[in-house]
């Protein structure tokens, strides 16, 4: 099963970076027709993208975390609030971009949601 979260990990970081590239480079793609065509479609994509490579890079990672007081933060959720973080501050650097706070409050409820859900899915793993 590790082997398959690991794998699913780096193809779908990979993804990302592609539907990145495609965004800075000013090139089309139905990813952006379909995001366009939702109200509110560029938010939700911010949520879905990293809250889902949060949860699989936490999983994968076996649910390692940092201890800040009795919070638990999982490593793969700061590895992409990093990550997140860094692609929109470039953002602010090229022409075809712009920095955009909310689509980085977006990608933080995308991650915590994901945290959330893997503390859960513990949580319920202990029980049964």
């Amino acid at each position: 099963m590790q082997k398959i979260l690991a794998l699913s990990t780096i193809l779908f970081f990979g993804f990302i970076l592609w539907v990145i590239y495609l965004a800075n480079t000013g090139s089309s793609s139905i990813f952006f027709e379909l995001v366009r065509a939702i109200p509110y479609g560029d938010k939700i994509g911010h949520i879905a993208l990293f809250g889902t490579l949060t949860l699989i890079l936490t999983l994968s990672s076996r649910q390692k975390f940092y201890c800040l007081g009795s919070i638990h933060i999982y490593y793969g959720a700061i590895a992409v609030f990093l990550f997140a973080l860094s692609e929109e501050v470039t953002q602010a650097f090229l022409p075809s971009r712009t920095f955009d706070f909310i689509d980085l409050a977006a990608d933080l409820i995308g991650i915590g949601t994901a945290s959330i859900t893997v503390n859960l899915l513990q949580r319920r793993e202990k029980y049964i």
